[in-house]
């Protein structure tokens, strides 16, 4: 149940199943190799195996971040409009 802290590329794994509902929705947990699926995402938690991957993004730069600026981008929106309407 470890929480992924960055996005990056599996280099090495030993049977590791991802839990991606997070960012996808879809329960089903994914397997991750580093021959057929090597992207790892921040938000989303490891269910089995172990890995060692290369970090490619962290924070805002992650795709998590990306989702959570998009996210307060409108709702900076909605304010405007409310501040707007008087």
């Amino acid at each position: 149940g470890d929480l992924l802290p960055a996005d990056g590329v599996l280099i090495q794994g030993n049977d590791l199943k991802i839990d991606e509902s997070a960012l996808t929705g879809e329960s089903d947990h994914v397997r991750k190799s580093p021959d057929k699926d090597p992207l790892l995402l921040s938000g989303t938690h490891v269910m089995e195996g172990s890995g060692r991957m290369v970090v490619t993004a962290v924070g805002v730069n992650s795709q998590s971040g990306i989702i959570f600026t998009l996210l307060g981008a409108a709702g900076d929106d909605e304010d405007d409009r409310r501040d707007r309407k008087g």
